[in-house]
C-alpha cells in the first residue's frame, strides 16, 4: 500500500469483474474512493484496463447501498440489529433442518465473492446442517467446463495462462467474444495476432472479436459438436493427427474415431461448407502449437459438457496439451468463477475437488474440521434448487446472487421463491431477488475487505481493503463467522480472511503451498501448489494428465439438437450475450455513470433481412415472446447475426432475456440452455 501524503493512498487489488484478474490500485482520498489506476507491474493486464475496470470503484459508494439488516414483517422490511437478524436466521434454519432434514435447505454462492467467503459458507452449510445442497453460479456459466475438462483431462480448469499466448502459432476461438467480454484477454490475443499468429474465430455471430480474425467461420447456433466432429474427421482422414501422443498419453481414441466417421459433411447441420471445414482442420492440425479458447457460446447448452469434451478431443487428437502455447482454455465470465468451485462451493466436492462420495476424503475432512457425519450424496444444483423450492427445499440462503434476473425462465424463478418458508439474501443492494427475502443482510464490496480471487488461469490474486463498509453493514466473512457462532459451531474462530484462507489450505492439498505471503507480488502463484517450496503450476498436464491413471480420455460424442428449436409459432432462434460496458445483472455497472451512459438500456440484434420483412426499424421497440414469457426491448438492425437469429444482451432487468430463456438442463452438468431458445418477434411501436 503506497501513500503519497496524509490523505491520498493507493491500495493494490484485483478488478471485481470478469475472470481475467486485472491488477489495479484503488485511489483513496480522505477515506473515500476517488478512482483507480492500472497496476503497471501486473503480468496480466500490463498497466491497461477495460471500461468496466476503469469504473469499478463507482458502485462501492452508491447512495442506495444496504447499510442495516432488514427483516420482513407484515410484508414490509423493517430495520433490525445484527443480533436479531442473525438470531432469526440461525433459529429458522435450525428449526427447518431439524423438522425436514438436510435436503430442506439450499445455499447459493456468488462467483463474484472472495475465495475465503465461498469456503466459509460451504463449510458452514456442511458442518451445521450436514447438507451438500450448496452450489455457485459457475453452474450457469462454466459448470460444463468443470465437468467436461474433468472427464477429459482429470482437472476442470484452464490448462495454460494468458501470457502463454505469446508462445502459440495458432489460436482457435469458438463461442467466445473476448474483445467485449474479456477485453484484456482479448488484448493478449491481439498481441499474438500482431506477432504473426493465426487467429481463427468460429461463432454464430460476427462479433467484434470475429471481425479481427484471420479466418472467421459462421455456423448455425448449437451445432458445435457437429462442427468439431467434422474438423476431427478431416484431421484423421488426412493423417494429420498425433499418433505418438494418442498412443502414449490417451485412451478411447477408437471410440471417438468411429463416431466422427459419420461427420465428413455437416453443412446441412452447421451451415459451413465442407471445403471450409477441411481448411480449418488443416490449419489447426498443421500448427506447431495451437491453443483453443472458448466461452459461454460452448457451455450454455443442454449439450454443454459434450461441447467441452469435444474440444478436449480436438486438442488431444493433435497433441496440443501439456506445453507452452497449447491447451484448452475457458474464459471465465465472473471474477471468481474458478475460485468458487475450487473452494468447494459445489454440491459434490469439498475444497480442491475432493469428492464428497469418497469415504477417505470425507473421513479426512471430518478429522480436520473436527466433525462427524458429513454428507456423501451429490447435493442439489443451483437451478434445481429453484425448482425444488417449497418441496423439499423450505429455506434458502442466497449470497450475492440475483436469480430473478440472471437465471433462466425468470417467471419460474419468481414463482419458486414465493414458495419458500424462509429466504435470506445477503447483498450490497436491494436487488430484484432481495425483494422476495424474509431477511436481507448488508454485505461488503471487494474494496471493503481483504481476500483473494482466482482468475481463469488458476492464478490466485489478492484483494485488499481500501475503505470501510457503510453504516452497519459488515464484511461478508464476518457475517458467516457470527452466524456460525449463533449456531454454536466449533471451527469458526476466524479473526480475518487470512485465518479462513489458512484453514482452507490446511484441508486442501492442491493449495497448501500458497499462503498470503506468496501473493504479495502481482504475479502471485498458479495452483496446484502443494508445498511452500513448490513454484506453482502455470501449465497443466505436462507429463501426464490429472486423471488417476494419468491418461486423457477421448469420447465419441454424437451431435444432438437443442432442447427447443424454431418453428412456425416461434420462428426465431434467440442467443444471449455480454456487452463490454456491463456485467451480469448491472447491479454494479448500472451504478457507474460512464458505463450506464454508454448503454443505458437493453437491445436485441436482428438481421437486416428479417427487420425489413417485419418492417422493423433500427431503434424501434419490439416485443419478444417465448413459451415461458415475454420481454420488450429495442431493435438493433445489423449484419452481426444471420437471418432467423437474434442476440439479446443479458444484463437488463427491464428488458430481461431470462424472461424468455429455456431452463432445460444438460444431463451431466445441469447447465440450463441459456444460449438457445425459440421466440417470436412483434413490432409494437414507431421509431424511438
Amino acid at each position: 500500500m503506497a501513500e503519497t501524503n496524509g490523505k491520498l493512498r493507493y491500495v493494490p487489488t484485483t478488478c471485481p469483474y470478469c475472470g481475467v484478474g486485472c491488477g489495479l490500485n484503488l485511489v483513496v482520498n480522505d477515506g473515500k474512493l476517488v478512482g483507480v489506476e492500472p497496476l503497471k507491474r501486473s503480468p496480466i493486464n500490463e498497466g491497461k484496463l477495460c471500461p468496466k475496470g476503469v469504473s469499478c470503484w463507482e458502485f462501492v459508494q452508491s447512495p442506495d447501498r444496504l447499510t442495516k439488516p432488514l427483516i420482513k414483517k407484515n410484508g414490509k422490511f423493517e430495520e433490525a440489529s445484527w443480533d436479531e437478524a442473525l438470531g432469526l436466521v440461525a433459529s429458522k434454519f435450525r428449526e427447518i433442518s431439524d423438522k425436514f432434514g438436510p435436503k430442506s435447505l439450499g445455499f447459493q454462492v456468488s462467483c463474484r465473492t472472495p475465495n475465503e467467503e465461498c469456503y466459509a459458507l460451504q463449510k458452514l452449510a456442511r458442518v451445521a446442517f450436514k447438507t451438500n445442497n450448496i452450489d455457485n453460479c459457475a453452474r450457469i456459466c462454466h459448470g460444463p467446463s468443470v465437468a467436461g475438462l474433468s472427464l477429459s483431462f482429470g482437472s476442470g480448469a484452464a490448462t495454460n495462462p494468458f501470457e502463454d499466448l505469446a508462445n502459440t502459432d495458432l489460436i482457435f476461438m469458438i463461442g467466445a467474444n473476448s474483445i467485449e467480454a474479456h477485453p484484456l484477454a482479448g488484448r493478449r490475443i491481439l498481441q499474438a495476432k500482431k506477432a504473426g499468429k493465426t487467429l481463427i474465430v468460429c461463432d454464430p455471430r460476427y462479433t467484434p472479436t470475429a471481425r479481427l480474425a484471420d479466418h472467421y467461420v459462421r455456423y448455425n447456433p448449437s451445432t458445435n459438436i457437429a462442427l468439431i466432429n467434422s474438423i476431427m474427421y478431416w484431421i484423421i482422414k488426412e493423417d494429420l493427427h498425433d499418433k505418438e501422443f494418442i498412443a502414449k498419453r490417451t485412451k478411447g481414441f477408437e471410440d471417438m474415431r468411429k463416431v466422427v466417421e459419420k461427420y465428413a459433411d455437416v453443412e446441412s447441420i452447421t451451415g459451413v461448407p465442407t471445403e471450409r471445414v477441411k481448411e480449418i482442420a488443416r490449419m489447426y492440425a498443421s500448427a506447431k502449437n495451437a491453443v483453443i479458447i472458448y466461452c459461454l457460446g460452448i457451455t450454455e447448452f443442454t449439450t454443454g459438457t459434450d461441447n467441452v469434451r469435444s474440444l478436449g478431443n480436438l486438442a488431444m487428437l493433435t497433441g496440443n496439451i501439456g506445453r507452452p502455447g497449447v491447451g484448452v482454455n475457458p474464459l471465465r465470465g465472473q471474477n471468481n468463477v474458478q475460485g468458487a468451485c475450487d473452494m468447494g462451493a459445489y454440491p459434490n466436492v469439498f475444497s480442491g475437488y475432493q469428492k464428497c462420495e469418497d469415504p477417505a476424503a470425507r473421513k479426512r475432512m471430518e478429522e480436520l474440521w473436527g466433525v462427524t457425519g458429513l454428507a456423501s450424496d451429490y447435493g442439489v444444483t443451483l437451478t434445481e434448487q429453484i425448482t425444488q423450492c417449497g418441496d423439499p427445499i423450505k429455506a434458502m440462503y442466497i449470497f450475492a446472487l440475483n436469480p430473478v434476473v440472471s437465471y433462466p425462465n425468470s417467471n419460474h424463478v419468481m414463482r419458486s421463491l414465493e414458495k419458500l418458508d424462509f429466504l435470506v439474501v445477503q447483498d450490497l443492494f436491494m436487488t430484484e431477488t432481495a425483494q422476495y427475502a424474509d431477511v436481507v443482510l448488508p454485505g461488503a464490496s471487494f474494496a471493503e475487505k481483504d481476500g483473494t480471487f482466482t482468475s481463469a488461469e488458476r492464478r490466485v490474486n489478492r484483494i485488499r481493503k481500501a475503505v470501510q463498509t457503510p453504516g452497519d453493514s459488515k464484511e461478508d466473512w464476518q457475517i458467516f463467522v457470527d452466524l456460525a457462532h449463533k449456531l454454536g459451531l466449533n471451527g469458526f474462530d476466524f479473526n480475518s480472511p487470512e485465518d479462513i484462507w489458512d484453514d482452507m489450505r490446511r484441508v486442501t492439498p492442491s493449495m497448501a503451498g500458497i499462503p498470503y505471503s506468496r501473493m504479495e507480488k502481482p504475479e502471485s502463484v498458479h495452483w496446484p501448489c502443494p508445498t511452500l517450496e513448490h513454484p506453482g503450476t502455470p501449465i497443466l498436464h505436462r507429463e501426464k494428465f490429472s486423471a488417476a491413471d494419468g491418461l486423457g480420455t477421448f469420447f465419441g460424442l454424437e451431435y444432438r439438437p437443442p432442447a427447443e428449436v424454431a418453428d412456425a409459432e416461434y420462428p426465431f432462434t434467440l442467443m444471449t450475450g455480454r456487452l463490454i460496458f456491463h456485467y451480469h445483472t448491472r447491479t454494479q455497472t448500472g451504478r457507474a455513470k460512464m458505463l450506464h451512459h454508454e448503454v443505458p438500456e437493453g437491445y436485441v440484434q436482428i438481421n437486416k433481412e428479417d427487420a425489413a420483412r417485419l418492417k422493423i426499424q433500427d431503434g424501434e421497440k419490439i416485443k419478444l415472446r417465448s413459451r415461458r414469457g415475454e420481454a420488450e426491448s429495442l431493435a438493433r438492425v445489423t449484419d452481426e447475426v444471420g437471418p432467423g437469429v437474434l442476440m439479446m444482451a443479458m444484463h437488463f432487468a427491464d428488458a430481461s432475456a431470462n424472461m424468455l430463456t429455456n431452463d432445460a438442463l444438460d444431463p451431466l452438468s445441469k447447465m440450463p440452455e441459456l444460449k438457445h431458445c425459440a421466440v417470436a418477434v412483434e413490432k409494437i411501436t414507431g421509431v424511438q
